[in-house]
């Protein structure tokens, strides 16, 4: 009898493989990209996005959909020990993982869906971007509005985080959408810094966050992918097949693998946080900075930044600049005027709030 069954699954397993190719080569005629993930793994779905980003096609505008079961998501200058609560996620089994973007610390889980959207950096738009999701939410009775450096809101209750990154070719704007997000998980996970609530005058993030089906009870993970779609295709004037991704291709591309082991190894994760001897924080209004440094014989031995700032080579650039300067006033100016020559830096809208950062950290250290 199992023999009999063996050539049945081949043949299944010929036919999967026949549609998937059919697939690719029908979205070869379309100037558009349309992938769903569904696996619920962060390193997965991360491990994904960062070979969209890196290695697809510039020509396709690509949006991805996806969703992360428990998962605390940290941006790339962000440190674990301060923004979550490691042993109760530890205990609850609440999975750490740290984006490539900037931005803050978000809790995910199978009521939140993630979006992305991937273009060339010439033709990057987050205002594009974020009315193809308005015009979603619309399907719904849902009116969103866009709201300070990255957010979306409905009746001023946050229900859309996001963050960019940009390369020299490509860029991506993703984001995060509240349906039915455990809200208690927020005060438990996430340890945010009292500067940061003083600066949105509210006392905890559960008072300025809401989930859509408290505005329509029907919202769900397939209805808003399925109205996320038909806005995109609408945008782009086109069509194209959805490609359905599954854990297989984490066989198939090596590339996604090498991503997969980066993102879920400890060093990226966690980091090694060293005992800084000086240490000063500062929230502006383009994010929260925190600066810990080493210092020996009047000269900068190791810093660190930590930032929600939705621009990370901008603090990559920075970090750079400082280490091995000399605590001089006029000397961390020299050096921070030096960081804006850095490719790491993502354009020339980040010059004046590195002076900022520059006039406050040599008034404060």
């Amino acid at each position: 009898m199992l023999s009999n069954l063996i050539p049945i699954k081949n043949h299944l397993n010929l036919n999967c493989r026949f549609l998937a190719k059919q697939i690719v080569l029908r979205n070869l005629h379309s100037k558009i990209r349309v992938l769903r993930s569904n696996q619920n793994n962060p390193f997965l779905n991360l491990a994904i996005e960062e070979w969209l980003l890196k290695d697809s096609p510039v020509s396709k505008p690509t949006l991805y959909l996806w969703r992360n079961s428990p998962t605390v998501v940290i941006g790339k200058h962000q440190n674990p020990w301060k923004e979550c609560n490691l042993e109760a996620m530890r205990q609850n089994g609440v999975n750490l993982a740290r984006r490539e973007s900037g931005g803050g610390a978000v809790y995910q889980d199978l009521g939140n869906t993630n979006f992305t959207f991937l273009v060339g950096r010439k033709d990057f738009s987050k205002e594009a971007n974020n009315s193809i999701i308005v015009r979603a939410l619309s399907h719904f009775g849902i009116k969103a509005e866009v709201s300070g450096r990255n957010d979306l809101t409905v009746d001023q209750k946050k229900i859309s985080g996001s963050a960019y990154k940009l390369t020299n070719e490509r860029a991506f704007h993703h984001g995060t959408m509240l349906m039915n997000v455990d809200l208690k998980a927020l005060g438990k996970y996430l340890t945010v810094n009292k500067l940061k609530l003083q600066s949105k005058g509210v006392k905890s993030v559960r008072s300025r966050v809401s989930n859509l089906i408290e505005y329509n009870k029907e919202i769900e993970h397939e209805g808003f992918c399925k109205a996320t779609i038909e806005e995109f295709w609408k945008h782009y004037d086109d069509h194209c097949e959805i490609e359905t991704i599954g854990k297989e291709i984490i066989t198939k591309i090596p590339k996604i693998q090498n991503y997969f082991n980066h993102l879920k190894d400890w060093d990226w994760r966690f980091g090694h946080t060293p005992k800084f001897n000086l240490e000063f924080e500062k929230k502006f209004d383009w994010g929260l900075i925190s600066v810990g440094i080493i210092s020996n014989d009047g000269k900068i031995k190791k810093v660190k930044i930590f930032s929600d700032s939705l621009y990370p080579g901008m603090i990559t650039a920075l970090e750079n600049c400082l280490s091995g300067t000399e605590i001089n006033k006029q000397k961390l100016k020299n050096a921070i005027e030096n960081a804006k020559k850095s490719s790491l830096v993502e354009n020339s809208n980040c010059f004046p709030l590195m002076d900022q950062f520059c006039s406050w950290l040599v008034t404060t250290i």
